[in-house]
């Protein structure tokens, strides 16, 4: 056996760059001074809840955008009417279209025709509306293609505002992102009260001028109130001059009156039209109207001419700050409203990555300590590539400029768990070849080889439900997704560049000598001789009955949602003076009503909870802090989160489809790849664990929230993982005997494969356990069910699957069908004896 085969170069060269992506998360701030700025900078950026900060998604309300269009576009066809001396009557836009009926001659409808056709497409000849003539009817419908452009567009200049007005705040490091067809997300590290920010964000800023009007018959009218609401205005519906022309606005001081004002400059276009519109309009009020409100409406007394001018409206010099500053960033060209508000103050991000890490390294030794005492050398081989496969997926995550998260950090400690099934699945292959007397040369690959298809095949199917959390996920579940996904590549890589080399490194001299291994805690021919199957009724009635109890309490009480999915505020506040009842009673006097509150943790700490229906977005967070501070001005607020009811509609459907697409994959894929009783064994048995993990919520009334779906679909990766190793050895029985009664191919199968599903499954215990046990209710949505899943689904794929399947295959041997399709090279040989 070569010591340096060119393979082996290669993969040494591929990890130590890997770990060389890694070393500046793990180095001190003096050390990373020294290393080149490429290198010093590929580091994991923390994620809100790890450094505190706050984020917005913001979704843009498109309908106005849309009817705007519809109108401009109804004006300027009408306008063409009027030109060719086309009669007509129009009837107002309504529901994405417009109709008007011609009143003149029949030889008008092939005029207006030409008209409409005209307007019918864009500049670039895109179809924008669907035109329909119906005798003297005409009917304009936009394209469902155009909506989507002019809300694609909106969306991209929504950024751009949102990042100027970001800018103009002065706030560090904003990341702002397009969310989907119509959100933005804004995180901002730092900001634990983002209530200015989503003010901000949350005004349009579409400044107009219009000249006031006395003429109450008028048509061409409209009424706007002032910005207190006290006063009425009657204005000229047609726009006098956009704000669009401003320039630049400045927070100011009326010089006699010592107000704050803002005063505006305006550019060449729109002080050449201010001082046309103010010459022939002397003595008439103008008024300056914000989003549908009138700020101020002076009387113009002399042409204005300079491009400059002020504005007025009582403000305080805060308000007229902001003021200037939505003017300089110009106009959101849609409304965006909050969706979702989450923040969480500095302490308790310090407090998440403290626990992440602790309980991270926790759960890493428990699995080291269990490896060694398992397999003694070669275990301590597999722990060396489990740390080198750590290493190598922060590696990737840095060089990919992926955010950490709290549930990324779970990501990595159920990775430390299932990429330890590698490596069992190698020894204990390599243990049965061993026991058959193979030297270590024949006995490693041998190993090798059996254990990759199995291994191929359960990581195939892990990371079909990974996706799904990736396509349906958002935000921390999408960093949780790729974290598992990037560590089942690495977990195949490490164990055949890592394991396998050092495998061989180690026996390079006595590649004759058979190979021992340590402690054999379930002998496997004592296994083999225990009849497994004599349980089948038992173990299927047991199971019926848990997910029929499941399903009742899945009904009654049900589950306790959290806001993702039900909308609504959800705070966490402490005080030191205020009980329970005094906090009920504060809500109840600011009439914030329907608010539950718990206390939990250490005394003092209390959720405050404020259903859907009674929430007003990011308002109600103001509300509640207000009145809290008002009784304890010392009272903190470690988190908030609040999520819109189009949001956690969004979260309902998305989870389900998930979890629907996902059994369906594995369906699919199982079938493809074996037999279909196989497949459908596998798919009725992930349902039954499925099933009870839901009534370990509703037992348990932990929350079920978004990171709970992430680890039902964990659960379906990882259960599916534990049948496919006992199906791919049942399936390899098959094969060696296929004469042998189903009963003891299914018992040998289980017994050959008690140990890795035994040893697997204690490692990945062993690695969430500390999450479990300190993780906080942060994670203990996510952590509590996987170890509850763990049990279930180990013992399904004994006590379920295979039952299962042993009843799914009496049923082919009646119909006079084979267990397995024969495969190609058993094809052929039965053709060969064909004369």
């Amino acid at each position: 056996m070569k010591v340096f085969h060119p393979r082996g170069v290669i993969y040494v060269l591929v990890i130590l760059i890997g770990l060389l992506s890694a070393m500046p998360n793990m180095l001190p701030a003096t050390a990373l001074q020294r290393l080149p700025d490429w290198l010093a900078s590929n580091q994991l950026s923390l994620g809100l809840d790890l450094q505190g900060g706050s984020h917005l998604l913001l979704g843009a309300d498109t309908r106005p955008l849309i009817e705007k269009t519809l109108q401009d576009t109804k004006e300027t066809f009408l306008h063409g009417l009027r030109d060719k001396g086309i009669r007509y009557q129009s009837q107002p836009v309504n529901a994405g279209s417009f109709s008007v009926t011609l009143t003149g001659l029949n030889a008008d409808a092939d005029k207006a025709s030409e008209v409409a056709a005209s307007l019918a497409r864009g500049s670039t000849g895109e179809k924008q509306f669907d035109v329909t003539r119906d005798q003297q009817h005409i009917t304009f419908t936009i394209t469902e293609e155009y909506k989507a452009s002019l809300a694609s567009d909106a969306i991209e200049q929504s950024l751009e505002v949102v990042r100027r007005r970001l800018n103009e705040s002065g706030l560090v490091e904003p990341s702002i992102t397009r969310q989907g067809n119509d959100g933005v997300l804004v995180q901002m590290p730092g900001v634990s009260d983002p209530s200015r920010i989503r003010d901000l964000l949350g005004t349009t800023a579409q400044m107009r001028f219009h000249w006031v009007t006395d003429n109450a018959s008028s048509a061409n009218t409209i009424v706007l109130p002032n910005a207190e609401g006290n006063q009425q205005y009657r204005l000229q519906k047609q726009v006098a001059m956009d704000g669009e022309h401003i320039k630049d606005a400045q927070l100011g001081f009326d010089p006699n009156t010592s107000e704050p004002v803002v005063t505006f400059k305006l550019d060449n276009t729109g002080s050449r039209i201010f001082a046309e519109m103010t010459k022939s309009h002397i003595g008439v009020p103008l008024a300056i109207v914000l989003d549908n409100k009138v700020l101020t409406a002076p009387v113009i007394r002399s042409v204005i001419a300079a491009g400059a001018g002020e504005i007025s409206g009582n403000f305080t010099p805060s308000e007229a700050k902001d003021l200037a500053l939505l003017l300089r960033a110009g106009a959101l060209p849609v409304p965006l409203d909050v969706m979702e508000e989450r923040t969480v103050g500095p302490d308790l991000g310090s407090d998440a990555i403290e626990m992440g890490v602790t309980t991270g390294l926790i759960g890493a030794a428990l699995v080291f300590a269990f490896m060694i005492t398992l397999y003694r050398r070669w275990g301590l081989i597999a722990c060396t590539s489990l740390a080198i496969n750590i290493g190598l997926i922060i590696g990737l995550l840095s060089a990919f400029g992926a955010t950490l998260t709290l549930p990324g950090i779970a990501g990595i400690i159920l990775t430390i768990g299932m990429a330890v099934d590698a490596n069992i699945l190698i020894n204990e292959r390599i243990k049965e070849e061993s026991a058959k007397g193979k030297a270590a040369g024949l006995a490693i690959p041998a190993g090798f080889d059996k254990a990759y298809a199995t291994i191929l095949d359960s990581s195939f199917t892990t990371l079909i439900a990974v996706s799904l959390l990736f396509m349906f996920g958002s935000g921390p579940v999408k960093g949780f997704a790729i974290t598992i996904g990037i560590g089942i590549f690495t977990s195949i890589f490490t164990a055949v560049a890592v394991t396998r080399q050092m495998m061989g490194w180690a026996t390079r001299n006595r590649s004759r000598q058979v190979l021992t291994f340590g402690n054999n805690w379930l002998n496997q021919s004592g296994l083999s001789r225990i009849n497994f199957m004599r349980g089948r009724v038992v173990g299927l009635v047991a199971s019926a009955i848990l997910s029929i109890g499941s399903v009742i309490l899945f009904v009654q009480p049900g589950l306790h949602y959290g806001v993702d999915f039900t909308g609504g505020t959800l705070i966490e506040m402490q005080s030191s003076t205020l009980s329970v009842e005094q906090v009920r009673d504060t809500l109840a006097e600011h009439q914030i009503e329907g608010a539950s509150i718990q206390e939990f943790g250490e005394p003092g700490n209390y959720l405050i909870r404020v259903s859907q229906q009674n929430s007003d977005a990011g308002n109600t967070v103001n509300l509640v802090k207000n009145a809290i501070t008002a009784k304890d001005s010392a009272a903190s607020y470690p988190k908030v989160d609040m999520v819109g009811a189009k949001v956690s509609g969004g979260f309902a459907d998305a989870s389900i489809l998930a979890v629907l697409i996902a059994g369906g994959g594995i369906l699919l894929y199982l079938w493809l790849r074996f037999e279909q009783h196989f497949a459908l064994a596998a798919t009725a048995t992930i349902l039954l664990d499925l099933t009870k993990t839901i009534g370990f919520f509703a037992l348990t009334g932990l929350e079920f929230n978004l990171t709970a779906v992430a680890a039902m679909l964990a659960l379906i990766g990882y259960s599916i993982n534990d049948k496919v190793v006992v199906f791919d050895r049942i399936r390899e029985g098959f094969r060696a005997n296929p004469d042998k009664p189903l009963l003891e191919v299914l018992n040998s199968s289980i017994g050959a494969t008690l140990s890795r599903t035994v040893y697997t499954s204690a490692t990945t215990f062993l690695a969430l356990l500390p999450m479990g046990i300190a993780g906080g209710a942060t994670v203990s949505s996510f952590a509590l069910p996987m170890l509850f899943g763990i049990v279930i689904g180990t013992s399904s794929s004994v006590f379920i699957a295979s039952p299962i399947l042993y009843y799914l295959g009496r049923r082919r041997e009646q119909r006079g069908l084979p267990q397995l399709k024969p495969t190609a090279e058993e094809i052929r040989a039965s053709l060969a004896h064909i004369p």
